[in-house]
């Protein structure tokens, strides 16, 4: 497992002391969700450390998404940690199976579809937690949503709700320090809509984020899998806009 991390600067002289912010982890993978839940907690007010995994995706153009998106939206930090996902497969984002195509978001399916990855949000809360550990943080912000979604098992609150119990029965910060551990998912019952809208009340800038499963070498979105579809259908649905750079235009 190898880790960077890049800090952002030199802080603004009219900006509250960030010793002074509560510490924050926000999972970043430089898409639409998770770049308005970076933005919510900067609006909170917290000192924001960005999490972001290379774990084998075919796109991992988001990479270089959440790496403008931690920088736009000022966070303290961003980590960008390396786990070989791809080494086990099981999924069209991680293995040499192909990317589900549609027409429209009306056709996705309600079963869990092959662009699910194995335990990876498990994976992802387990190092989040740990960062959390040695930050100070005692709140983890995740982007998942259970509306407008893939129908994967660990986008959903159940999920969410049993790691927070395991975070404070793993750790040394709840078990010897007192710290209690909350998994923050304030995107969990909004729509898609409704995320791009409050996103762009906080100032996101939508363009710098990336969502397709299937990007060109470009980055230019493909249009047609359940994420970019999603994404399409929640511009659309909120009245703004849609900034995507998809291959058909």
């Amino acid at each position: 497992m190898d880790a960077n991390e890049h800090d952002r600067g030199e802080a603004d002289p009219g900006a509250p002391d960030p010793g002074s912010r509560a510490p924050a982890v926000v999972l970043l993978s430089g898409g639409l969700d998770s770049a308005t839940v970076l933005a919510i907690a900067v609006a909170e007010g917290r000192e924001c450390h960005a999490l972001s995994f290379r774990y084998g995706q075919r796109h991992s153009v988001e990479l270089a998404a959440a790496e403008r998106v931690a920088q736009s939206l000022g966070a303290a930090s961003h980590r960008v940690v390396g786990i070989d996902l791809d080494s086990i497969g099981g999924s069209a984002l991680t293995d040499d199976i192909e990317v589900p195509k549609h027409d429209s978001a009306d056709a996705i399916g309600s079963d869990v579809p092959v662009t699910y990855v194995p335990a990876r949000n498990t994976v992802f809360l387990a190092v989040a937690l740990g960062l959390a550990e040695v930050v100070g943080a005692g709140d983890i912000f995740i982007g998942v949503n259970a509306l407008d979604y893939s129908g994967y098992p660990d986008c959903r609150p159940g999920f969410v709700a049993a790691f927070e119990n395991l975070a404070n029965l793993a750790t040394a910060a709840a078990t010897e320090q007192g710290v209690e551990f909350s998994v923050r998912a304030p995107l969990m019952e909004l729509t898609k809509s409704e995320i791009v809208s409050l996103g762009t009340e906080l100032g996101v800038d939508y363009s710098m984020t990336t969502s397709c499963y299937d990007p060109d070498p470009t980055g230019a979105a493909c249009g047609h899998c359940d994420s970019c579809l999603l994404r399409r259908r929640g511009f659309e649905q909120a009245g703004l806009a849609d900034p995507t750079r998809y291959r058909e235009s």
